[in-house]
Formats: structure tokens, sequence, C-alpha cells
């Protein structure tokens, strides 16, 4: 009875991909952005960290319907930045990671109130397991509009490499588990998925070119940041709303910020080695951007300065003060123009316990 009951709970939810919401004036929200969130429980108190009270993601989807957010899929999205079309101004992601059974208890019935759309991503070793949603759920979802992207098979520490694993083995393992999420997805659901999420967010330039060798269209991470036109299509940035993050204040204030238009010199690789424990950042930021008020904010208690380089105007190096903590820290860069409007960037870090020289 229930899994009969799914199609009519969902049969309502968006099937209409990317068409606009009757749009109001949208003053001082992104113009050519998205503004991309991530979830992943929706009241399940169980997990704090990761979830969200079901009244404050009901005010939030309220808050989008009253402002006339256009809300797309992520896919959407991506296609969009691909042929270079320009995005609606004030335009909003909401994505979902793991498939764990609230988001159809939960998220779901809200999202069908208002015709909201949704990029469901989902590992597809835990498809049916306690906590997580069948392929049945999951094939009623695809079929009433929810996008539904691979999230790997295991949701593995994709970036390690295992005890006397060389890059060549580790590089075949990898994609075979990336390969096997994609053939359950598209045999199960008849439609192969075109983005990907990174496992606990976490990315290399070697796992990059893996995702994008596979034939997928993009890839998103979980370092916060807004989606425009010099977004890496393959670390694409989302704001977490889960936790002490999951506010109706901190998604609005969220929902209203820039891409910092900013191009990393150095380095390339968002790998941490023992000899860096605490990376120089170079970067350099587009005209436009009130130099002087850059800020710069780092994960634990730890701090970190800007300092202009000498003789390349709108260069900048990063540094904390002390060595990253974590598995996955972060800078955070956030400026303002000169109409006070607010910027955001983030550069990912990982320490992973065993890496390859060719990571």
């Amino acid at each position: 009875m229930k899994r009969c009951l799914i199609g009519l709970l969902v049969g309502l939810l968006l099937i209409v991909g990317s068409t606009l919401l009757p749009m109001t004036t949208l003053a001082a929200v992104p113009s050519g952005e998205a503004d991309v969130f991530i979830y992943h429980r929706f009241g399940d108190a169980r997990y704090p960290s990761t979830n969200i009270a079901l009244e404050v993601f009901a005010e939030q989807l309220a808050w989008l319907k009253q402002e006339g957010r256009p809300v797309w899929t992520l896919g959407a999205v991506v296609r969009h930045l691909r042929a270079k079309q320009s995005l609606p101004a004030g335009c909003v992601v909401l994505t979902i990671d793991d498939a764990y059974r609230s988001f159809l208890d939960g998220a779901v019935p809200l999202l069908r109130r208002y015709g909201y759309p949704v990029t469901l991503f989902v590992n597809t070793d835990a498809v049916g397991a306690g906590g997580y949603l069948n392929w049945d759920e999951l094939r009623s979802l695809a079929a009433a509009g929810v996008e539904i992207g691979n999230h790997s098979a295991s949701h593995d520490y994709l970036l390690e490499h295992r005890p006397g694993e060389g890059e060549t083995e580790w590089a075949k393992r990898v994609t075979a588990d990336i390969r096997r999420a994609q053939q359950a997805l598209t045999r199960e659901l008849g439609k192969a998925p075109e983005l990907f999420a990174y496992p606990f967010g976490e990315y290399s330039p070697r796992l990059q070119a893996l995702v994008r060798e596979e034939g997928f269209l993009g890839a998103a991470a979980q370092q916060s940041g807004v989606v425009g036109a010099g977004s890496d299509l393959f670390a694409l940035p989302r704001f977490p709303m889960g936790g002490p993050y999951g506010t109706l204040a901190g998604f609005q204030e969220k929902a209203g910020m820039h891409a910092l238009p900013v191009q990393v010199l150095a380095p390339l690789s968002p790998l941490l080695s023992k000899a860096a424990p605490a990376p120089q950042m170079r970067v350099r930021i587009a005209d436009g951007i009130e130099l002087h008020g850059l800020r710069c904010f780092v994960q634990g208690d730890n701090s970190c300065r800007v300092e202009p380089v000498p003789g390349s105007p709108g260069e900048v190096v990063v540094t904390a003060d002390r060595p990253l903590s974590g598995r996955r820290n972060k800078y955070t860069l956030t400026a303002t123009d000169q109409d006070g409007a607010w910027y955001w960037f983030s550069q990912p870090w990982f320490q992973p316990r065993q890496t390859g020289s060719g990571e």
C-alpha cells in the first residue's frame, strides 16, 4: 500500500524541469548565478550535524515562493553554463545527498506543495538498506521529475589509496566504483545520470579527470560558494543546510551571495602535503571588487591573513597562521563591491590518510 501511495505523494512534484516561476522584482540578488544548497536528512534529530528541521525547511521554501525565486535542477544550471547561456537573477538549486528515507517522508510533501524541482544524489550500494530509499521508491521519484545523480556505489573515501595500491590500481578501482553505480542507476531508472557528487565533497585533479572521462556533464562538491560562469563544472560549490547552518536566516543570507570572481593561481590541487600543512594560496581577483574589504576565514581554532602581491594588481596570497586541522578544511574569502553586495569563495583542502605521487 505504501508503495502505491508514493506515486500519489510525488505526483505533483515538479516535472517541468527548469520552468521558471512568475518573477517579482529581485533586488540585490545574484544575476547570472545560482545559489546551490545541499541537504542530507529532514526531521531526523538523531543526526543533528546533517539534519534540518522540517519546519525550517518549510520556512525556506515558503520564503523562496514569497520572493519569486526561480528554482532549477542542478542539471539545468550545468547545461546552461556549458552552453554559455545566462541564468535568471536569484536562481536557487536544492540538492540532496545519500537518498535517506527522510527525504521521501519529510521533504517530498513540502516540495510537492510548492512545486519545486530537486536533485537527488544516490550511492547505490545503500539502496534498500535500513534508513535508505529502495529502487521502487527511487523509480517513482524519478518518474515524478526528481533529477537523480550518481554519488558512487560505495560512498567511500575515493581519494585514499589502499595499502600497496599504486596510482594505476587506484584509478581502476575508483572508476569501477563509479561505473557500478552508473550501471545500476541506468538499469533501474532507465536513464543514465548526467551529474556526479563526490562522497564527502572530496576531490582532486585526478579524480575530477576520471569523472570527466566517464562522460558526466558536471560534478558537485561540498565547499560553500556560488555557481557562476567562472565555476569549475567538476567542483561545483554548495552551501550546507544542516546542523547549525540549517536555519531560515542562514538560507536567506546565502541566497543573496554572489560568486567572488577568483582565479586560483597556486596551488592547483586541494590536496595538502606534509610539507605544506598551511598552504599559501595565490589568487587573482577580477576588477570591481573592493580588495581592501577582502576577508579570510579558516575552520577550527585558526586564523588566516590576506597579503597583496607587490607589482601584481588584483593578486593576493592567503595563508593560515597555523597548520590546518582535520581531514577537511577550507579557506573562505568574502568581499563587498562598491554597492555593498557580498561575494563569497571557498577553497577546500583535503588530507586523506594515504595518497600517491600522481594525486
